[in-house]
C-alpha cells in the first residue's frame, strides 16, 4: 500500500469586482472648488441623521464628483472607520482624489482625537495608493468644519 497524501483539488472562485450605482443626485456646480462646495453636496447626501455617518465623495482629475458612498455608520457620538473601506470605492471608480466627510449629530463641529487620528490613518493611506486626500469635513445641521482649512491636513 503507498502511503502518499491524497491531494484534494480546491475550488476557486472567479469573481468580479463591480461599483452599483443606486441611485444618483445632482450638482449643478459640476466642480468642486471649496470645502463650502463639497459640505453643500454631503449635508445634501446625508440629509438628517441621529447617528454618525462617515462618507467619501470621490473626484475625477477636474474635481468634478464621480460617486459618494457612505462607508460607515456609527453610533450616537462615534464612527470608526476603516481605511480600506474608505479608498474601495475610490479605486473602483478611479478617483483622482477623495474628500471624506463625517456628521455630527451634536450638531457641535469641533473635532475629536479620533477625528484627528482617522484624518492622519486616510492621508498616510491615500498617499500610499496614489489617491490624494483633499479635505475631510464634519458636518453639522447648518455649519460644517474643514480639516484642511484648520491645518489638521498638510
Amino acid at each position: 500500500m503507498d502511503d502518499k497524501k491524497i491531494s484534494h483539488a480546491k475550488r476557486i472562485n472567479i469573481v468580479q469586482i463591480k461599483l452599483i450605482r443606486e441611485r444618483s443626485i445632482m450638482y449643478k456646480d459640476r466642480k468642486i472648488r471649496s470645502p463650502q462646495n463639497a459640505y453643500e453636496i454631503i449635508r445634501d447626501f446625508l440629509g438628517d441623521n441621529d447617528r454618525e455617518h462617515f462618507v467619501v465623495l470621490c473626484l475625477d482629475t477636474k474635481n468634478q464628483p464621480t460617486c459618494i458612498q457612505t462607508v460607515h455608520i456609527g453610533s450616537i457620538n462615534a464612527s470608526i472607520v476603516h481605511p480600506r473601506e474608505v479608498v474601495k470605492s475610490a479605486i473602483l471608480s478611479n478617483a483622482a482624489s477623495i474628500i471624506v466627510a463625517h456628521n455630527h449629530p451634536s450638531n457641535v463641529a469641533i473635532p475629536s482625537a479620533e477625528d484627528i487620528e482617522v484624518t492622519n490613518r486616510l492621508k498616510e493611506a491615500s498617499n500610499i495608493i496614489g489617491i490624494e486626500l483633499l479635505d475631510h469635513l464634519i458636518i453639522c445641521e447648518d455649519s460644517f468644519l474643514s480639516l484642511k482649512e484648520s491645518g489638521y491636513i498638510n
